[in-house]
């Protein structure tokens, strides 16, 4: 005798709708063809407006840096399950939003960390030998064979602001160049090799030769080097950001450049940057001497794009077919083993009191028998990751689902 046959329950795979845009390596296409699911490929960024109508029918959706996710742009996401930051960075979403709408967001914050570190210490070698004049002379036929302002790296001190998972290469790698490294976090970290944590930011910036930042945007870094900080620096030192383009006043960095307060800067965020490749880059920094300007390619290597493609592909697979949050950036982060023979409820919904108690309730009223349960908040949203007995849980979902406390909810499998 057979056993019966348990009737599918969630989105067939091939039913689920991923739209990919600005080139998001083609790792993660592979990775969504493997697993089943439908791919749209947009090649640059969309419009707020065009955004909003292209997630009325998306499940999946995948960006890199220049598409802004607002709250208007999520408004009639109804299908929209999850969302993919194929890049470190997630300031271009709203993330708030995206929790109110039961939506957690992934990126890859370990991808491209080799690529960013290796870019700076060949930018110090290049300021330290003032590589990016002689080069343009070169190039315009002047013939400048020179050695004053060259030096060696060796022996000079390296300061690094935000001592992360790039900031800790830079040191690592730098160092072994004969650097002299000194740090600043306001967090406690371990320090890598003969790296040595400093007190405060203004004791990195006055014995550094060399400054390099590495912090995310926040309110706290926003304009932290100004024209009081640049002040601080070390005379004739050079500065280094390709963390975020709000961290420097691009101002106060010019009028060190041109005082000689500042030896030389290589930037490659800023706080405006054009939204296509052929919009025109505007900037006070450009045509001064030893400033290189690159167009925010710290990470834009073939090897991080391909592993950040695999990194966020994964995590949002993962999320599609068990539930799994580990990794996301605005959401509770929890993952329950698969348990046979079972029905899967996934079910987000408002953090306020009671909530629990109304779902136990159903799920008793129901005469439901739960094999596998897992809940974690945080102050917006709960999500709850609940393993039911066949024969009753697409009754607990609907129920779950009616509640006025209920975000999203649905049965996985």
């Amino acid at each position: 005798m057979s056993l019966p046959t348990v009737p599918a329950t969630s989105y067939p795979k091939e039913d689920i709708k991923v739209l990919l845009l600005e080139n998001v390596h083609p790792s993660a296409h592979a990775l969504f063809q493997r697993a089943g699911f439908q791919i749209e490929v947009v090649k640059g960024a969309l419009s707020e407006d065009e955004l909003k109508k292209r997630l009325a029918d998306v499940h999946v959706l995948g960006i890199r840096s220049k598409t802004q996710v607002t709250a208007h742009a999520l408004s009639d996401a109804k299908r929209l399950l999850t969302l993919g930051c194929f890049c470190i960075g997630t300031n271009q979403v709203d993330l708030g939003a995206a929790n109110a709408h039961g939506i957690p967001v992934f990126n890859a914050p370990f991808s491209n960390t080799r690529s960013v570190a290796e870019l700076m210490i060949g930018e110090i070698i290049l300021l330290a030998r003032h590589l990016g004049d002689r080069s343009r002379e070169v190039h315009e036929g002047k013939w400048r064979k020179v050695a004053e302002g060259s030096v060696e790296v060796r022996g000079k001190t390296l300061g690094i602001v935000g001592y992360g998972h790039i900031g800790s290469q830079v040191g690592v790698l730098a160092e072994a160049m004969g650097m002299r490294v000194v740090f600043f976090d306001i967090q406690t970290k371990l320090p890598m090799g003969n790296n040595r944590s400093v007190p405060t930011l203004a004791e990195v910036l006055g014995q550094s030769d060399f400054v390099v930042l590495h912090v995310p945007a926040t309110p706290q870094t926003k304009w932290m080097i100004g024209a009081d900080e640049i002040a601080q620096m070390k005379r004739g030192a050079s500065l280094i950001n390709a963390s975020r383009g709000t961290v420097v006043a691009i101002d106060a960095l010019v009028a060190g450049l041109k005082s000689g307060q500042v030896g030389g800067a290589a930037i490659d965020v800023y706080p405006e940057e054009p939204e296509t490749n052929s919009d025109a880059f505007l900037s006070p920094l450009r045509g001064l001497p030893n400033v290189l300007l690159t167009p925010h390619i710290g990470g834009s290597t073939m090897e991080a794009q391909e592993a950040i493609g695999r990194e966020v592909g994964t995590s949002l697979i993962k999320f599609v077919n068990s539930g799994a949050t580990t990794g996301a950036v605005n959401f509770p982060q929890i993952e329950l083993a698969q348990t046979q023979d079972t029905h899967r409820i996934l079910n987000v919904h408002k953090n306020v009191p009671g909530v629990l108690r109304d779902i136990n309730k159903i799920v008793s009223d129901k005469n439901a028998n739960i094999r596998s349960q897992l809940l974690s908040t945080d102050p917006g949203i709960g999500y709850l990751i609940m393993d039911l007995d066949n024969d009753v849980a697409n009754d607990v979902k609907k129920a779950i689902a009616s509640l006025p406390t209920n975000v999203k909810t649905r049965i996985l499998y």
